[in-house]
Protein backbone atom coordinates (compact mmCIF):
# COMPACT_ATOMS: atom_id res chain seq x y z
CA UNK A 1 0.00 0.00 0.00
CA UNK A 2 1.34 3.21 -1.14
CA UNK A 3 1.01 5.45 2.26
CA UNK A 4 1.98 8.53 0.63
CA UNK A 5 -1.29 8.68 -1.24
CA UNK A 6 -3.66 11.07 -0.27
CA UNK A 7 -6.19 9.82 -1.94
CA UNK A 8 -6.26 6.14 -0.04
CA UNK A 9 -7.51 7.88 3.15
CA UNK A 10 -8.57 11.33 1.49
CA UNK A 11 -11.64 9.99 -0.76
CA UNK A 12 -13.77 8.25 1.56
CA UNK A 13 -12.91 10.67 4.65
CA UNK A 14 -14.28 13.60 2.01
CA UNK A 15 -17.24 12.12 0.81
CA UNK A 16 -18.01 11.39 4.50
CA UNK A 17 -17.25 14.75 5.84
CA UNK A 18 -19.20 16.83 2.47
CA UNK A 19 -22.29 14.36 3.84
CA UNK A 20 -21.67 15.31 7.51
CA UNK A 21 -21.75 19.33 6.47
CA UNK A 22 -25.05 18.79 4.28
CA UNK A 23 -26.95 17.06 6.93
CA UNK A 24 -25.59 19.34 9.68
CA UNK A 25 -26.58 22.30 7.27
CA UNK A 26 -30.29 21.36 6.73
CA UNK A 27 -30.67 20.82 10.33
CA UNK A 28 -28.82 23.91 11.81
CA UNK A 29 -28.74 26.76 9.11
CA UNK A 30 -31.53 28.47 7.33
CA UNK A 31 -29.31 29.50 4.48
CA UNK A 32 -28.86 27.33 1.48
CA UNK A 33 -24.98 25.92 2.27
CA UNK A 34 -24.79 23.66 -0.55
CA UNK A 35 -26.58 23.80 -3.89
CA UNK A 36 -27.06 20.70 -5.73
CA UNK A 37 -26.09 21.69 -9.37
CA UNK A 38 -23.27 23.46 -8.07
CA UNK A 39 -22.06 20.68 -5.92
CA UNK A 40 -22.35 18.03 -8.95
CA UNK A 41 -20.37 20.37 -10.82
CA UNK A 42 -18.08 20.60 -8.23
CA UNK A 43 -17.95 16.24 -7.30
CA UNK A 44 -17.67 15.99 -11.83
CA UNK A 45 -14.52 18.11 -11.52
CA UNK A 46 -13.20 16.23 -8.13
CA UNK A 47 -13.78 12.79 -9.70
CA UNK A 48 -11.72 13.93 -12.64
CA UNK A 49 -9.10 15.10 -10.88
CA UNK A 50 -9.42 11.67 -8.62
CA UNK A 51 -8.70 9.85 -11.90
CA UNK A 52 -6.42 11.96 -13.53
CA UNK A 53 -4.13 12.70 -10.15
CA UNK A 54 -2.55 9.01 -9.79
CA UNK A 55 -1.86 9.14 -13.97
CA UNK A 56 -0.19 12.40 -13.63
CA UNK A 57 1.56 11.20 -10.22
CA UNK A 58 2.69 8.59 -11.82
CA UNK A 59 3.99 10.08 -15.26
CA UNK A 60 4.88 13.52 -13.65
CA UNK A 61 5.28 13.27 -10.53
CA UNK A 62 7.28 10.05 -9.45
CA UNK A 63 9.30 10.59 -12.63
CA UNK A 64 10.69 14.14 -12.20
CA UNK A 65 10.95 14.09 -8.56
CA UNK A 66 13.07 10.40 -8.71
CA UNK A 67 15.14 11.89 -11.56
CA UNK A 68 15.58 15.36 -9.56
CA UNK A 69 16.38 13.34 -6.58
CA UNK A 70 19.01 11.02 -7.87
CA UNK A 71 20.98 13.82 -10.73
CA UNK A 72 21.51 16.09 -7.60
CA UNK A 73 22.01 13.78 -4.91
CA UNK A 74 24.27 10.42 -6.15
CA UNK A 75 25.35 7.34 -4.29
CA UNK A 76 29.10 8.40 -3.62
CA UNK A 77 30.66 5.71 -1.66
CA UNK A 78 27.41 3.79 -0.69
CA UNK A 79 26.49 7.13 0.65
CA UNK A 80 23.62 9.15 -0.82
CA UNK A 81 25.59 12.68 -1.00
CA UNK A 82 24.49 15.83 -2.78
CA UNK A 83 26.10 17.30 -5.04
CA UNK A 84 27.17 20.13 -2.52
CA UNK A 85 28.70 18.50 -0.85
CA UNK A 86 26.42 17.51 2.46
CA UNK A 87 24.38 14.32 2.62
CA UNK A 88 21.41 13.85 2.01
CA UNK A 89 18.58 13.91 3.99
CA UNK A 90 17.23 10.29 5.80
CA UNK A 91 13.94 9.60 7.41
CA UNK A 92 14.24 10.92 10.98
CA UNK A 93 11.39 12.89 12.30
CA UNK A 94 12.94 16.26 11.91
CA UNK A 95 13.32 15.40 7.88
CA UNK A 96 9.52 15.47 8.28
CA UNK A 97 9.17 18.67 9.88
CA UNK A 98 11.57 20.59 7.50
CA UNK A 99 10.28 18.81 4.43
CA UNK A 100 6.48 19.90 5.85
CA UNK A 101 8.21 23.87 6.72
CA UNK A 102 9.56 23.33 2.94
CA UNK A 103 6.59 22.19 1.37
CA UNK A 104 4.26 24.94 2.61
CA UNK A 105 6.78 27.28 1.90
CA UNK A 106 6.51 26.15 -1.84
CA UNK A 107 2.81 25.71 -1.67
CA UNK A 108 2.48 29.41 -1.04
CA UNK A 109 4.45 30.87 -4.12
CA UNK A 110 2.57 28.20 -6.33
CA UNK A 111 -0.19 29.63 -4.92
CA UNK A 112 0.76 32.75 -4.77
CA UNK A 113 1.52 32.53 -8.30
CA UNK A 114 -1.76 30.89 -9.27
CA UNK A 115 -3.64 33.95 -8.50
CA UNK A 116 -0.84 36.10 -9.90
CA UNK A 117 -0.08 35.02 -13.74
CA UNK A 118 -3.33 34.57 -16.06
CA UNK A 119 -2.24 31.57 -17.29
CA UNK A 120 -1.97 29.84 -14.21
CA UNK A 121 -4.70 31.54 -12.98
CA UNK A 122 -7.04 30.49 -15.94
CA UNK A 123 -6.35 26.79 -14.23
CA UNK A 124 -6.72 27.50 -10.56
CA UNK A 125 -9.65 29.61 -11.05
CA UNK A 126 -11.88 26.61 -11.78
CA UNK A 127 -10.96 26.50 -7.58
CA UNK A 128 -12.32 29.34 -6.92
CA UNK A 129 -15.33 29.89 -9.18
CA UNK A 130 -18.27 28.57 -6.81
CA UNK A 131 -20.27 31.20 -5.34
CA UNK A 132 -20.57 29.11 -2.47
CA UNK A 133 -18.08 27.98 0.41
CA UNK A 134 -18.19 24.40 1.67
CA UNK A 135 -16.50 21.36 1.74
CA UNK A 136 -17.93 20.86 -1.66
CA UNK A 137 -15.86 23.21 -3.17
CA UNK A 138 -12.64 22.00 -1.79
CA UNK A 139 -12.81 18.97 -4.34
CA UNK A 140 -13.74 21.68 -7.19
CA UNK A 141 -9.96 21.33 -8.10
CA UNK A 142 -8.66 22.77 -12.03
CA UNK A 143 -7.33 19.75 -13.67
CA UNK A 144 -4.57 21.20 -15.26
CA UNK A 145 -2.83 22.30 -12.26
CA UNK A 146 -2.12 18.82 -12.24
CA UNK A 147 0.37 19.26 -14.73
CA UNK A 148 2.63 21.98 -13.29
CA UNK A 149 2.29 21.48 -9.94
CA UNK A 150 5.26 19.42 -9.22
CA UNK A 151 7.94 21.34 -11.31
CA UNK A 152 7.65 24.24 -7.95
CA UNK A 153 8.26 21.80 -5.74
CA UNK A 154 11.62 20.26 -7.92
CA UNK A 155 13.75 21.64 -5.70
CA UNK A 156 12.68 19.59 -2.71
CA UNK A 157 14.15 16.31 -4.06
CA UNK A 158 17.28 18.42 -5.51
CA UNK A 159 18.17 19.55 -1.79
CA UNK A 160 18.31 16.25 -0.40
CA UNK A 161 15.20 15.60 0.95
CA UNK A 162 13.75 11.85 -0.26
CA UNK A 163 11.04 11.38 -2.78
CA UNK A 164 8.47 9.58 -0.25
CA UNK A 165 8.77 12.48 2.13
CA UNK A 166 8.40 14.98 -0.22
CA UNK A 167 5.21 13.25 -1.50
CA UNK A 168 4.23 12.26 2.33
CA UNK A 169 4.46 16.18 2.62
CA UNK A 170 2.25 17.10 -0.30
CA UNK A 171 -0.40 14.30 1.43
CA UNK A 172 -0.78 16.26 4.79
CA UNK A 173 -0.58 19.93 2.76
CA UNK A 174 -4.01 18.35 0.69
CA UNK A 175 -5.63 17.07 3.67
CA UNK A 176 -4.89 20.40 5.65
CA UNK A 177 -6.76 22.48 2.73
CA UNK A 178 -9.58 20.66 2.43
CA UNK A 179 -11.04 20.59 5.45
CA UNK A 180 -10.18 24.41 5.59
CA UNK A 181 -13.11 25.15 3.54
CA UNK A 182 -16.17 25.31 6.32
CA UNK A 183 -17.87 28.27 7.51
CA UNK A 184 -18.76 26.26 11.08
CA UNK A 185 -15.65 26.39 12.28
CA UNK A 186 -14.95 29.56 13.95
CA UNK A 187 -12.10 31.62 15.12
CA UNK A 188 -9.77 29.96 17.01
CA UNK A 189 -7.70 32.10 19.22
CA UNK A 190 -4.07 31.45 19.51
CA UNK A 191 -4.05 29.05 16.12
CA UNK A 192 -4.97 31.91 14.22
CA UNK A 193 -1.38 33.39 15.16
CA UNK A 194 0.38 30.62 12.78
CA UNK A 195 -2.14 28.35 11.16
CA UNK A 196 -4.13 29.01 8.18
CA UNK A 197 -7.33 28.84 9.60
CA UNK A 198 -11.02 28.54 7.94
CA UNK A 199 -12.24 32.03 8.44
CA UNK A 200 -8.65 33.19 7.18
CA UNK A 201 -9.43 30.87 4.19
CA UNK A 202 -13.01 32.50 3.75
CA UNK A 203 -11.35 35.57 3.16
CA UNK A 204 -8.99 33.18 0.38
CA UNK A 205 -12.00 32.42 -1.22
CA UNK A 206 -14.00 35.77 -1.62
CA UNK A 207 -14.54 38.40 -4.14
CA UNK A 208 -14.45 41.08 -1.99
CA UNK A 209 -11.92 44.24 -3.25
CA UNK A 210 -9.98 43.86 -0.08
CA UNK A 211 -10.09 40.67 0.17
CA UNK A 212 -8.66 39.67 -2.96
CA UNK A 213 -5.43 37.95 -3.30
CA UNK A 214 -4.80 36.75 0.23
CA UNK A 215 -3.88 34.31 2.49
CA UNK A 216 -2.27 31.92 0.34
CA UNK A 217 -0.60 29.92 3.05
CA UNK A 218 -0.97 26.31 2.86
CA UNK A 219 -1.12 24.96 7.15
CA UNK A 220 0.82 27.90 8.20
CA UNK A 221 0.08 31.84 7.61
CA UNK A 222 3.30 32.61 8.59
CA UNK A 223 4.67 33.24 4.61
CA UNK A 224 1.22 35.65 4.66
CA UNK A 225 2.72 37.56 6.94
CA UNK A 226 6.05 37.77 5.41
CA UNK A 227 5.50 38.61 2.26
CA UNK A 228 2.40 40.84 2.96
CA UNK A 229 -0.55 38.88 1.53
CA UNK A 230 -2.01 37.88 4.93
CA UNK A 231 -5.22 39.64 6.21
CA UNK A 232 -8.07 38.41 8.93
CA UNK A 233 -11.37 38.27 8.27
CA UNK A 234 -13.27 41.55 9.43
CA UNK A 235 -16.92 39.94 11.15
CA UNK A 236 -18.33 43.68 9.94
CA UNK A 237 -17.73 42.84 5.93
CA UNK A 238 -20.23 40.53 4.16
CA UNK A 239 -18.31 38.23 2.48
CA UNK A 240 -19.39 37.55 -0.87
CA UNK A 241 -18.06 34.33 -2.35
CA UNK A 242 -16.45 33.20 -5.67
CA UNK A 243 -14.84 35.36 -8.50
CA UNK A 244 -15.62 38.57 -9.82
CA UNK A 245 -16.14 36.90 -13.73
CA UNK A 246 -17.49 33.70 -12.89
CA UNK A 247 -18.36 31.43 -15.93
CA UNK A 248 -22.00 31.54 -15.04
CA UNK A 249 -22.45 27.66 -16.06
CA UNK A 250 -22.59 24.45 -14.21
CA UNK A 251 -21.27 22.54 -16.85
CA UNK A 252 -18.01 21.24 -15.68
CA UNK A 253 -16.32 21.72 -19.01
CA UNK A 254 -17.04 24.98 -19.05
CA UNK A 255 -16.17 25.90 -15.79
CA UNK A 256 -12.48 24.19 -16.79
CA UNK A 257 -11.93 26.09 -19.96
CA UNK A 258 -13.90 29.52 -19.69
CA UNK A 259 -10.76 31.59 -18.83
CA UNK A 260 -8.30 30.26 -21.22
CA UNK A 261 -11.47 31.30 -23.90
CA UNK A 262 -11.16 34.48 -22.56
CA UNK A 263 -7.28 34.59 -22.45
CA UNK A 264 -7.82 33.70 -26.55
CA UNK A 265 -10.12 36.96 -27.12
CA UNK A 266 -8.00 38.90 -24.80
CA UNK A 267 -5.00 38.53 -27.07
CA UNK A 268 -7.03 39.45 -30.02
CA UNK A 269 -7.75 42.98 -28.61
CA UNK A 270 -4.51 44.57 -29.33
CA UNK A 271 -1.67 43.56 -32.62
CA UNK A 272 1.31 44.46 -30.35
CA UNK A 273 2.94 41.40 -29.12
CA UNK A 274 3.85 42.55 -25.90
CA UNK A 275 0.54 43.32 -25.22
CA UNK A 276 -0.73 39.93 -26.07
CA UNK A 277 2.27 38.27 -23.91
CA UNK A 278 1.01 40.50 -20.88
CA UNK A 279 -2.84 39.26 -21.67
CA UNK A 280 -1.41 35.57 -21.14
CA UNK A 281 1.50 36.02 -18.47
CA UNK A 282 0.25 39.34 -17.14
CA UNK A 283 -1.54 39.47 -13.72
CA UNK A 284 -4.83 38.82 -14.42
CA UNK A 285 -7.12 41.78 -15.16
CA UNK A 286 -4.87 43.37 -16.99
CA UNK A 287 -5.64 45.39 -19.91
CA UNK A 288 -3.31 47.19 -22.34
CA UNK A 289 -6.14 50.45 -22.30
CA UNK A 290 -7.39 50.19 -18.95
CA UNK A 291 -10.73 48.47 -20.04
CA UNK A 292 -10.20 46.17 -16.82
CA UNK A 293 -7.92 46.24 -13.81
CA UNK A 294 -5.71 44.34 -12.02
CA UNK A 295 -6.23 43.31 -8.31
CA UNK A 296 -3.34 46.04 -7.04
CA UNK A 297 -5.07 48.61 -8.95
CA UNK A 298 -8.42 47.83 -7.81
CA UNK A 299 -7.49 47.72 -4.46
CA UNK A 300 -5.50 50.77 -4.99
CA UNK A 301 -8.59 52.48 -6.25
CA UNK A 302 -10.68 50.85 -3.02
CA UNK A 303 -8.42 52.16 -0.88
CA UNK A 304 -8.25 56.23 -2.66
CA UNK A 305 -12.25 55.97 -2.07
CA UNK A 306 -12.37 54.47 0.87
CA UNK A 307 -10.32 57.78 2.00
CA UNK A 308 -12.31 60.07 0.76
CA UNK A 309 -15.72 59.05 1.37
CA UNK A 310 -15.38 56.53 4.51
CA UNK A 311 -18.73 55.95 4.05
CA UNK A 312 -19.84 55.06 0.44
CA UNK A 313 -20.28 51.88 -0.24
CA UNK A 314 -17.52 50.95 -2.86
CA UNK A 315 -18.75 49.10 -6.15
CA UNK A 316 -15.96 46.55 -8.04
CA UNK A 317 -14.59 48.68 -10.90
CA UNK A 318 -14.63 45.27 -13.88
Amino acid sequence: MDLTNPLIYGVPCFIALILLEITYSHTHDNEDLYVWKDLMASGAMGIGSAILGPLIKITVLITVFNYTYEFFNPLVDGVRTNIMGYESFGYAWYVFLLCQLADDFTYYWFHRANHEIRLLWAAHIVHHSSDHFNLGTAIRNGWFTLLYKPFFYMWMPAVGFPVEVVVFALAIESFWQFQLHSKYVPKMGWVEKIFNTHTMHQVHHSQNVEYLDKNHGGFLNIFDKIFGTWKELDDDIDVKFGVIHAPDSYNPLVILTHEFKDIWNDTKKSPKFSHKLMYIFGPPGWSHDGSTMTVKQQQRLFKDHKSTSPNTKFSRPN
